[in-house]
Order: C-alpha cells, then sequence, then structure tokens
C-alpha cells in the first residue's frame, strides 16, 4: 500500500461520497414516508387481515438491528428473488424499510392524538370517514408528529453510514479509503463528522421552519 498525502482530487472524491449519501437519505426518506403513511392509513381503517400484518412488519423492522437488516435484503434477498441487487439497490429497500416502520409509529400515534370530541364533530356534519382523516385529523397529526419525525430523519441520516459496510461508495466509505490511503484518521474522520452535523443541522432548521408554518396554518383554520 502506497500512502500519500490529501490531494485536490480527494475533495472531488469526497464530494461524490457526500452526493451519494444525500441521494440515497433524500430517495429512503420520500419512499419511507409514503409507505409510513400508507401503513398508518391502513391501520386507521382498520383494514381486515392488512392492518395485523402491516402493524407486525413495523415491529419487525423497527426491533431489529438495521445492519441485520441490510445483510439479510443484500445477500439473502437475491437467493429468494433469483436476481442480484447492487449495494445501492439492497441500500434503498432496507432503509427505506427502516425509515417507513419508524413513520408509520409517529404517524399512527399522531393520528390518535387527535381529541375523539372532534371525530364525532365530523360525523355530526356529515362528513365521512376519508374526508375526517384529510381535513380534520391529517393537519393536526402533521404539526403533532413534525417534532418526532425530525428527530427520525436526523437519526436515519447517520444510519445511511451504515451501508459502507456492503459496499456503497457513501461519505463514510470514502472516510474510510482517504484513511487507509493518508493514514491521517484524525483530520479525516473529523471532516466526515463535520459534514454529517451540517446535514443534521440543514435537517433540524429546514424542519423546525416547516413545523412553524404548519401550526399557524392549522390555528388559522381553527383546528
Amino acid at each position: 500500500m502506497r500512502y500519500s498525502g490529501f490531494t485536490w482530487h480527494d475533495l472531488v472524491v469526497l464530494l461524490q461520497g457526500l452526493g451519494v449519501s444525500v441521494a440515497l437519505f433524500i430517495a429512503t426518506t420520500i419512499i419511507g414516508l409514503a409507505l409510513g403513511l400508507a401503513w398508518a392509513t391502513v391501520r386507521y381503517y382498520r383494514t381486515p387481515m392488512l392492518a395485523p400484518l402491516v402493524a407486525a412488519l413495523a415491529e419487525l423492522l423497527k426491533n431489529s438491528p438495521v445492519l441485520v437488516q441490510l445483510f439479510l435484503v443484500f445477500f439473502g434477498l437475491p437467493v429468494l428473488l433469483g436476481a442480484d441487487l447492487t449495494p445501492v439497490e439492497a441500500a434503498l429497500i432496507t432503509l427505506s424499510g427502516n425509515t417507513a416502520a419508524f413513520i408509520y409509529v409517529i404517524a399512527s400515534s399522531s393520528i390518535e392524538s387527535v381529541g375523539r370530541e372532534q371525530l364525532e364533530t365530523a360525523r355530526v356534519f356529515g362528513l365521512s370517514r376519508w374526508q375526517t382523516l384529510r381535513r380534520v385529523i391529517a393537519p393536526q397529526a402533521a404539526a403533532f408528529g413534525f417534532g418526532p419525525l425530525t428527530g427520525l430523519l436526523i437519526n436515519q441520516l447517520q444510519v445511511t453510514s451504515l451501508i459502507s459496510v456492503i459496499g456503497v461508495v457513501d461519505l463514510t466509505k470514502v472516510g474510510a479509503i482517504l484513511n487507509v490511503r493518508t493514514l491521517e484518521p484524525f483530520l479525516v474522520w473529523t471532516v466526515i463528522g463535520v459534514l454529517y452535523y451540517l446535514m443534521a443541522r440543514l435537517i433540524a432548521r429546514v424542519c423546525a421552519r416547516a413545523e412553524t408554518r404548519l401550526r399557524a396554518h392549522s390555528e388559522w383554520k381553527g383546528l
């Protein structure tokens, strides 16, 4: 192994790794949000057979290590499907499912936090269950769930660092490569840590602004 100092090319590689981490985080957040809200809706409607299945799947995903899930998807799923998965595809499937499980819990708890008297009032005014969910429950549940959602997103950003173990060249993997080549672990991992910190702060700030606007909108609607 030939060791050398830092070069300008290392900055390009670092930015590429950062781009991979950000892209996977955004993609898995969007997919996980869609799945988690769909699962929470299934629970709200108490769909026979499907609701218990969704609850069991969410329990399994949120109570098992993400690293184990990554290995099962990357090494086990191809055996079941008879087709290979790329490291990025395995990471996308695993992190989307894990995110969906926690969003399911947050969304379900937020829905249950809406006062029963409001649901009864909605029925008195002739609103259907779907109209009640969309016009009465969803705005308030979103306001209640934004705080936990912010914490979840920051945690899921940190979880993306695990995907390097299956070969995804993300920010953490680039850090490991630079560490081995330069033998400057303190400097390398300080830079990696600072980049994760800055991304987490950006997520927290964006979510705080969105929560403020959502709460103001909910109050204006008289919810």
